[in-house]
C-alpha cells in the first residue's frame, strides 16, 4: 500500500522495522564510543600513564578504520544474498559484542573495550550497505526521498542520543552497570525489531566475492565512475559527511575558545545541529513533493556556507565574558540566539542538500549494484571524514582560529556547489 505523507512511513511494518533496527544500531555505536572515550579522558588514560588526547584519537581513528578494510566485501554480501537475513545476522553479532563489553566496562579492561570498538565498527561497517540498499526494496519510488529524509534525521538523533547518555552516565555511580546493561539491552531490541523487516531478494545472487579490499573497491569504484550521477550523488553525502565531521569534532573548541562557553554550551551546539539536520531532512521531501532530483543540491550548498558566514560573523562580535559561561548565561545573551539560528539553519541546509543524494544513488545505481554503491560511500564518507580531520588538526596547528576553520570549509563548500548541482536525472553511463 502506498504511503500518502511522509510520517505515514511509520505505519507501514515495511519501513518502522528497519527504521527502528538502524536508529538501535546508531544509537549503541554513539553510546558506546561516548562512554569509552569519557572513562579514558577521566579515568582511564591517568591509570595507564598515556596521553588522553592521543589515545581519544587513536580511539575515533579505530573505530572508522573497518569501514576501510570490510565495507568493500560488506558491499557485495548485501547484493549477493536476501538482505533482511543479513541484517538479523549483524544483529545476533551485535548482541554477542554488546554482552561482551558489558563485562568489559564492569571491568574497567581499557584494551578489550577497544578491541571490542573496533569489531563493533567491523559490525556497522557490514550492516551499512544492508540499511540503505534495502529501502528502494521496501518502498515505492515516491517513497523513496521520504524515507532517506527520516532515516537521515534518525541517524543524528541517534548519534545526539547516544552520545548524552553515554557521557552523562559513565561517570555516575554505578554508571558502568548503566551502560554495561544499556548497549545489550538496545542489541536485543533491535534484533526483535530486525524479525520484522520483510523479505529483499538478493539481485545479484551470481556474483562472487573478492576477499581482497583494496581490489574490491578499487573493481566498484571503476565499475560506478561512468554512471556519473550517481558518482557524484556519493561524493555529495560524503561531503555533507565530511563537512559534518569538521563542526562536530570542533564544537567543545569552539564553545571554550571563542565564545568563552562551558562544555555545556559545547553540548547545545550538538543538539542544535542534529536538530537542524533533523528539520531539513524531513522537510527535504515536502520541497521536492517526493521527486527523485538534484535541484535542491545548490540550494542546500550555498544556504551552508552563508549560514557558515551568519555564523562567523555572529562569533567575532560576540562578547565574552571573564570567565567560562555555563548555559543559562549564554543563552541568556542576545547575540547567542542570532549564533545558535545560524548553526541550526546551517544543519538544516545540510539535510537539505544530502537527503536528495542518497535517493539518486539507491535509485540510479546500476542493477544488482545498490549495496556496493552505498559500501562504496561508506568508504568515501570515512575518508572524507579523516581528511577533514587531518586539515583542521593542521589548520589548527598553523595557529587558525576554530571559527576561521569554519570560514575556510564553508568557502571551499561554496566553490564546489556548481559541481554538486550537475547531478541532475540522468543516472546512466554517460560520455565525458
Amino acid at each position: 500500500m502506498k504511503i500518502n505523507t511522509q510520517f505515514e512511513l511509520f505505519k507501514a511494518r515495511r519501513f518502522l522495522a528497519l527504521f527502528l533496527t538502524q536508529f538501535c544500531g546508531a544509537f549503541n555505536d554513539n553510546l558506546f564510543k561516548s562512554a569509552l572515550i569519557i572513562l579514558i579522558t577521566f579515568r582511564l588514560a591517568e591509570q595507564h600513564n598515556l596521553n588522553a588526547q592521543v589515545l581519544v584519537t587513536i580511539v575515533n581513528g579505530l573505530f572508522i578504520l573497518p569501514f576501510f578494510l570490510f565495507s568493500a566485501t560488506a558491499g557485495q554480501l548485501s547484493d549477493k544474498y536476501e538482505k533482511s537475513f543479513l541484517i538479523r545476522i549483524t544483529k545476533i553479532a551485535e548482541i554477542i559484542l554488546m554482552a561482551m563489553t558489558a563485562w568489559a566496562f564492569m571491568a574497567t579492561n581499557l584494551w578489550m573495550l577497544i578491541t571490542l570498538l573496533v569489531l563493533m565498527g567491523a559490525q556497522s561497517a557490514f550492516f551499512g550497505p544492508l540499511k540503505y540498499s534495502i529501502l528502494p526494496q521496501l518502498l515505492c519510488p515516491e517513497e523513496l526521498l521520504a524515507g532517506n529524509g527520516l532515516v537521515n534525521a534518525a541517524t543524528y538523533i541517534a548519534i545526539l542520543s547516544g552520545t548524552l547518555c553515554g557521557g552523562l552516565l559513565i561517570l555516575s555511580e554505578s554508571g558502568r552497570l548503566y551502560i554495561g546493561a544499556g548497549v545489550v539491552l538496545v542489541a536485543v531490541l533491535g534484533y526483535a525489531a530486525s524479525l520484522f523487516i520483510p523479505k529483499a531478494e538478493a539481485q545479484s545472487p551470481h556474483i562472487r566475492i573478492d576477499w581482497l579490499p583494496p581490489r574490491a573497491t578499487k573493481n566498484m569504484l571503476s565499475h560506478i565512475r561512468p554512471h556519473k550521477a550517481v558518482f557524484r550523488a556519493m561524493m555529495g553525502v560524503s561531503w555533507f559527511w565530511l563537512l559534518g565531521s569538521v563542526f562536530l569534532a570542533q564544537f567543545p573548541g569552539y564553545a571554550k575558545n571563542v565564545l568563552g562557553g562551558n562544555e555545556r554550551v559545547s553540548t547545545l551546539f550538538l543538539v542544535l545541529f542534529s536538530i537542524g539536520v533533523g528539520l531539513g531532512s524531513t522537510f527535504c521531501n515536502k520541497l521536492l513533493k517526493g521527486e527523485i532530483s538534484a535541484k535542491l543540491a545548490p540550494v542546500g550548498s550555498i544556504g551552508m556556507s552563508l549560514s557558515i558566514a551568519a555564523l562567523y560573523i555572529s562569533s567575532v562580535r560576540f562578547e565574552r565574558a571573564a570567565g567560562l559561561m555555563g548555559l543559562f548565561d549564554f543563552v541568556s545573551r542576545s547575540q547567542a540566539w542570532w549564533l545558535m539560528l545560524s548553526l541550526i539553519a546551517l544543519a538544516a541546509f545540510g539535510g537539505i542538500f544530502s537527503v536528495p543524494f542518497y535517493a539518486i544513488a539507491q535509485a540510479k545505481s546500476p542493477d544488482g549494484y545498490r549495496a556496493r554503491v552505498v559500501a562504496c560511500t561508506n568508504i568515501l564518507d570515512s575518508f572524507g571524514m579523516v581528511m577533514a580531520t587531518v586539515a583542521a588538526a593542521l589548520l589548527l596547528l598553523a595557529g587558525v582560529s576554530v571559527i576561521n576553520v569554519f570560514l575556510i570549509f564553508g568557502v571551499v563548500n561554496l566553490m564546489l556547489a556548481p559541481v554538486f548541482s550537475k547531478t541532475l536525472n540522468n543516472g546512466g553511463p554517460e560520455k565525458n
